[in-house]
């Protein structure tokens, strides 16, 4: 039996939650319900916090689009799976992603790329594009975008 309520006990969870970094609201559940916060308790939390502004998916969505795509070079198909694991909506992490260019794709790509080739010299060419593409393929970056870049790479 706890000693506190369980909307104190579920604040305190969450809050401890979304200080270390922002969360979903569907992380938050999830959470929640592994400390065994009944599911009423977790609703009236999620819809107070979404309230004052604690608990927003889209500005969630925002910032994990903006922090992959620029800081960890992140196609926009990786990003879009790490959204859905995370439990954001599709209509959401598709309003985010728009913000992404494809131009800002195709720089983050180039940028891998050119870490990545300097691993590659000496192997063989065909050898060289599979393994580039294959990186690329991995942070996420479309098709038309990794063979663009393999061939701009690998040609130069």
């Amino acid at each position: 039996m706890r000693s506190i309520s369980d909307l104190d006990f579920a604040r305190k969870v969450a809050l401890d939650l979304l200080s270390v970094r922002p969360r979903s609201e569907a992380e938050l559940r999830t959470a929640l319900a592994k400390k065994n916060v009944p599911s009423d308790v977790v609703d009236d939390l999620c819809a107070r916090f979404r309230e004052v502004g604690l608990l927003d998916d889209a500005a969630f969505a925002a910032t994990l689009v903006t922090s992959r795509s620029e800081f960890s070079k992140r196609g926009k198909y990786r990003i879009r799976q790490e959204l859905r694991e995370k439990g954001v909506s599709d209509d959401v992490a598709e309003e985010a992603l728009a913000e992404v260019s494809g131009d800002d794709e195709l720089t983050a790509a180039r940028a891998v790329a050119a870490k990545r080739s300097r691993a590659l010299e000496g192997l063989e060419r065909h050898v060289a594009q599979r393994r580039l593409a294959g990186t690329l393929a991995r942070r996420g970056f479309s098709p038309d975008v990794v063979m663009q870049v393999v061939k701009e790479t690998l040609i130069s």
